[in-house]
């Protein structure tokens, strides 16, 4: 089945939102720094299966509005609130692939209610790799693992957003500090790393488990960091059977 494309406004930006109509709760899904919904599609087609499933690009990225200049974590999170509350669509499970990880948990410590439940698949960044050096050092190795099919969409992402807007997000990624938010969010909330995820540790995975009031935490054997698209039909098992728990 064809995604659906589709356009609306929040806080006065255009935001691009792609939707695979299932019969279950709605799933939205938030993208990493740099890149857009591409990476997330596949997994937007599995869910779809069994859940209204969306995507939504980041305001700067892909076919969503270009502001002026880059837009701040607690920018970004209020605009995906703002976008929430124009959809109609009630307290839905929010997922978080690596940056879109830190979006997720800014929303729904400082909006609680918005969100049912939170999706973290991959969250960043380990409070002990917070240096460029370290986070290139990271994406080197893991890319090894990643698919080779994700290299045209990271060209097409970056070259969407622009130079500025992708320094900005990773920028604003390392700065951010998640673990001092995840003791406010109260929903159910589902960790996700791959096994061979060399972005984020397993003892990460576990803090920010630990962390959160309501967590738990699943690893999927031999994945690497873009769990969402190396996997789809995988972790929209994993997501559907944690949804059927909240």
């Amino acid at each position: 089945m064809p995604l659906e494309a589709l356009m609306s406004t929040a806080l006065g930006m255009r935001v691009a939102a792609w939707r695979s109509r299932g019969p279950g709760p709605a799933v939205v899904c938030v993208h990493g720094a740099g890149v857009s919904s591409r990476e997330l599609l596949p997994f937007v087609r599995a869910m779809g299966v069994t859940h209204d499933a969306w995507s939504l690009d980041l305001p700067g990225f892909g076919r969503s509005e270009k502001p002026p200049a880059p837009l701040t974590l607690t920018a970004l999170a209020d605009t995906v609130a703002g976008w929430l509350r124009g959809s109609g669509l009630e307290r839905p499970c929010l997922l978080g692939g690596s940056f879109g990880c830190q979006v997720a948990v800014d929303l729904a410590a400082r909006h609680p209610g918005m969100a049912g439940a939170l999706v973290l698949v991959g969250p960043t960044v380990d409070a002990r790799s917070r240096t460029p050096a370290r986070l290139v050092g990271q994406w080197l190795r893991n890319s090894v693992r990643e698919s080779p099919r994700m290299l045209p969409l990271n060209v097409a992402d970056y070259a969407d957003a622009g130079p500025r807007q992708v320094l900005a997000a990773f920028g604003t990624s390392m700065r951010d500090r998640i673990e001092d938010k995840l003791p406010h969010v109260g929903v159910p909330a589902l960790v996700v790393r791959g096994g061979a995820d060399r972005m984020v540790s397993q003892a990460w995975a576990e803090e920010v488990t630990r962390l959160l009031p309501r967590g738990r935490l699943v690893v999927m054997d031999g994945l690497p960091h873009m769990v969402p698209y190396k996997d789809p039909a995988g972790l929209a098992r994993e997501v559907a059977a944690f949804l059927e728990t909240w």
